[in-house]
C-alpha cells in the first residue's frame, strides 16, 4: 500500500463523489460497514477512507452517514458531544434496534446490495 494509502489519501479525485454514492444507495432501516461501502465504491481496503470521506461532509448534506457502521456491527463515531448517541439515534428511528451490548445484528440489519441497487 502506498504512504498516500496509508494515510486515507483519496486513490483518485472521484473517490468521495463514488463514497457519497454508495451510502446514498443504502436503504432506511439498513447498515453498511465501512469496509463494505469501500469496496461496493471500486476501493476495496479502503475503509479509513470511508470515513474520512463521511467526516467532511458539511452539515445538511443528504449522504445518510449515519447507516455506515464498523465491521463489529458498532457506531465508530468519537463519544465526543454525543455523536454515537445521536447516530444511534437516527439508526433507531429507521427501525434499526441495536443489542444490549449496543451492537447492530449485521445477519439482519446488513445491507445486501444487488447489482440493481448499485450507483
Amino acid at each position: 500500500m502506498s504512504d498516500a494509502g496509508r494515510r486515507g489519501a483519496n486513490p483518485d479525485a472521484g473517490s468521495h463523489d463514488r463514497i457519497y454514492a454508495v451510502v446514498r444507495a443504502i436503504p432506511p432501516g439498513r447498515v453498511a460497514t465501512y469496509g463494505q461501502v469501500a469496496a461496493l465504491a471500486g476501493m476495496p481496503r479502503h475503509a479509513r477512507l470511508v470515513g474520512y470521506a463521511l467526516h467532511a461532509l458539511p452539515d445538511g448534506s443528504d449522504v445518510p452517514w449515519q447507516r455506515v457502521i464498523n465491521a463489529r456491527g458498532e457506531v465508530s463515531l468519537r463519544r465526543e458531544a454525543g455523536r454515537d448517541h445521536y447516530q444511534r439515534f437516527r439508526l433507531e428511528e429507521e427501525g434499526v434496534i441495536f443489542t444490549a451490548d449496543g451492537r447492530v445484528d449485521l445477519a439482519r440489519y446488513r445491507w445486501d446490495p444487488d447489482g440493481d441497487d448499485l450507483p
